[in-house]
């Protein structure tokens, strides 16, 4: 059941007479379940809207350009409850997480509109073939796989789910309707990896250009693993094996289909102690999002902004102490960017602080999954200058709380000094560090 909760003031919607707390029915007929059947199904000059209110079925006829809105609020962005994971995968990390913590941090989505919304990544396990048709009839494109191995008694064994390994027909049938597939494969040691990745990487480039983007990554290990299934961490060298391995069967389909595929994870060249590709590697950056290119891109970007530092409102002459917190992985990137930047702003004093994460163990070295708890514990003591610059990702959307449940306010508190996100943007990162407005952003 589609509930309305609000109705936008002088929208068309109410103008027709729509009120908060109908149900919302159909569309033309159609019926409305969810966010994708409401866009889809309102993208039409006319439209009669069908909702229910009082027990009585009333209909709503409405003229508007093809993709303007009506004006409708709903209590939540699907318009219906998250679809919650059916597997039991054994790298799953939301299973390695520790006791405690906020209890949002425990739901597993599998939700496909939230791939379409979000660029979440599903794994096709809970969708019928009425939803793949769905999915093909209103054409959504590009939708995010995590295929993890095309052998389908490797996937049943990888995710525990009895229908993981056929529901990889579905691909072909999101193929060959038109759908644009980005894919990734969350590498496990001794599972997934040699031979079986070989084959997984062969199976998928057959299905180009259907499958456009694979992203390879390695599993993410934490200390709270007691009672999961036994994975060890990759080594160095078998990083750069895995390294080689993608980016033999990458220019072998550079040089077939002009795009390369496949894309080992910044997390793997960094462990590998191998240099990032240059940004031509990485063509249109498909798999950004995924930690592919995002350390490249992010360089040459504070490159091509420093271009233009003259557009930055900045008293040069003006003396600016700051330090920045970082993970273990991003930290001699962030020290890189600095330095460009202090090369350029001559008073500017910044210092970058590698956090380890003891929060969730040594092996976990990305920023995003740093918490307020480690930082507060290893940046005690430390010169922090005027202000502590954090990465947006340590905090969830809302930008208030880190995964500890702790808040930025608690983190200034506890070092005595003022904390604020660095930016996720090379502009709001030049921005924070210099203590001035975006350029690029309007007023």
């Amino acid at each position: 059941m589609v509930r309305i909760t609000g109705v936008d003031k002088r929208s068309r919607a109410q103008r027709a007479g729509i009120r908060p707390g109908d149900v919302l029915l159909a569309i033309n007929g159609h019926e409305i379940n969810d966010v994708l059947d409401y866009g889809f199904y309102l993208s039409e000059k006319r439209v009669t809207v069908a909702v229910e209110r009082g027990g009585e079925r009333l209909e709503f006829p409405i003229k508007k350009d093809t993709y303007d809105d009506i004006g409708l609020c709903f209590e939540s962005a699907l318009m219906d409850s998250k679809h919650r994971c059916e597997n039991g995968c054994i790298f799953c990390f939301i299973d390695q997480n520790p006791k405690g913590m906020r209890p949002t941090i425990y739901f597993k989505d599998d939700d496909s509109r939230l791939s379409f919304i979000h660029g979440n990544y599903i794994t096709l396990t809970n969708l019928s073939d009425r939803d793949i048709d769905r999915i093909i009839e209103m054409h959504i494109t590009p939708i995010n796989v995590s295929v993890h191995t095309t052998d389908p008694e490797l996937r049943v064994k990888m995710m525990k789910n009895k229908r993981a390994g056929q529901v990889l027909s579905y691909m072909d049938k999101l193929a060959a309707g038109g759908c644009e597939l980005h894919c990734q494969i969350v590498l496990c040691r001794g599972i997934n990896d040699g031979d079986a990745l070989a084959k997984t990487m062969t199976d998928l480039s057959y299905m180009y250009p259907g499958v456009t983007s694979v992203s390879i990554v390695p599993a993410g290990l934490t200390d709270h693993r007691d009672g999961l299934y036994p994975l060890e961490p990759f080594t160095p060298q078998e990083c750069a094996d895995i390294v080689r391995l993608v980016d033999d069967y990458g220019s072998m389909c550079a040089e077939k289909y002009g795009s390369r595929i496949f894309y080992a994870s910044d997390e793997l060249y960094i462990k590998a102690g191998l240099p990032i590709p240059t940004a031509d590697y990485y063509g249109e950056y498909d798999q950004l999002e995924n930690g592919v290119g995002m350390i490249r891109s992010f360089l040459d970007d504070i490159d091509s902004e420093l271009e233009f530092i003259d557009t930055y409102d900045i008293d040069f002459d003006k003396p600016r102490r700051v330090s920045i917190a970082t993970g273990e992985a991003a930290a001699p990137f962030i020290k890189n960017a600095v330095e460009k930047i202090k090369r350029v702003c001559y008073n500017l004093d910044c210092s970058v602080y590698t956090v380890k994460n003891n929060f969730f163990g040594g092996e976990v070295t990305v920023a995003g999954l740093l918490t307020g708890v480690d930082m507060a514990e290893q940046l005690s003591g430390r010169d922090l200058g005027d202000e502590l610059l954090i990465p947006p990702s340590t905090l969830r959307a809302e930008g208030d709380l880190f995964l500890c449940g702790h808040t930025p306010e608690w983190l200034s508190e506890k070092l005595g000094v003022r904390v604020r996100t660095a930016g996720s943007s090379p502009s709001e990162f030049i921005s924070a560090l210099l203590d001035c407005a975006d350029p690029n952003k309007s007023e």
